[in-house]
């Protein structure tokens, strides 16, 4: 009931941290509010295990690092495909495709699905089919960039999953501050190497940083910091939530529910960006979570 509780509850603190990841990277580089979010969630890791008691073994290190590695290209490519929207349909298709991997992966593994599980991947396949299908002129319209970085991003999310579950049951939030160590090194690297051959372009082409930065807007990019600061904390906050459902829980079910997360998103497009769903685009979301539910009874 705990790791339940823990997965729905998580599910949903991911749904806002992606609206608000997503609304971040419009106003600066997906690759920029990864960092920024990896560097707070770091800060809320480490104070969380002040809190909740963690064992710092070589394996929980080690697990959350590669963890970190591709969970920070994961939500890379999460925030890129909800920057060009619509949030409400690239989120829950995102989610879909990474709650498939993990269940395959605790399938190979012996665990026993069942009639109700095989067909809720079966109807959750039916339910992609219809959120991507536009049926009305004035629809919202995803296109197939934004299709191809939201299933990239849920492929990628899985195997995060997967990886933090093969950390120690009593690692506490250990693996937590490995990922994050991980996902902001790897992203400053990143930031700094574009950084580099960005400059050498100004200088072969003879124009100056300040010129450059002259005629940005520096109020919406401080408005995007300020966005990706709050993803940050709100992130930590639902991994944290997540690794704690993993370690009490079983690794197919806290999939499923954590892959519920785009209601929140969903609900936060809907009120604050007033995005518009097709009605039979609306019928494969709630089969979405239909199917979500159906694997988390299995």
């Amino acid at each position: 009931m705990l790791a339940a509780i823990l997965g729905f509850v998580g599910a949903l603190v991911f749904g806002a941290s992606d609206f608000i990841g997503g609304l971040a990277s419009k106003r600066m580089s997906a690759l920029k509010v990864t960092f920024i979010a990896a560097s707070v969630g770091l800060v809320v890791a480490v104070v969380g295990s002040f809190i909740i008691p963690s064992i710092h073994s070589p394996q929980a290190w080690f697990w959350g690092a590669l963890a970190g590695v591709v969970g920070s290209s994961a939500i890379m490519l999460l925030y890129a495909s909800l920057a060009i929207g619509p949030m409400s349909i690239l989120s829950p298709l995102g989610a879909f495709v990474s709650a498939i991997f993990p269940v395959l992966w605790a399938i190979l593994g012996g665990e026993e699905l069942g009639l109700i599980g095989f067909a809720g991947l079966g109807l959750g396949l039916v339910a992609i089919v219809l959120v991507g299908f536009i049926p009305e002129k004035n629809a919202v319209r995803p296109s197939i960039k934004g299709l191809s970085l939201a299933v990239g991003a849920g492929i990628l999310i899985g195997a995060f999953m997967i990886f933090i579950d093969q950390a120690p049951p009593d690692a506490g939030l250990t693996p937590l501050i490995s990922n994050r160590i991980a996902s902001a090194t790897i992203m400053g690297g990143a930031i700094a190497v574009l950084a580099l051959m960005g400059a050498a372009r100004r200088r072969r082409a003879g124009v100056s940083a300040t010129a450059t930065h002259a005629g940005g807007n520096a109020a919406g990019w401080r408005a995007g910091l300020k966005l990706a600061i709050l993803c940050g904390f709100v992130d930590g906050t639902g991994n944290a939530l997540l690794l704690l459902g993993i370690q009490i829980g079983d690794l197919s079910v806290m999939s499923v529910l954590t892959a519920m997360y785009p209601a929140g998103t969903v609900i936060l497009a809907a009120i604050i960006l007033k995005e518009r769903v097709a009605p039979i685009q609306a019928v494969g979301l709630v089969l979405a979570i239909v199917a979500a539910a159906m694997l988390a009874l299995a």
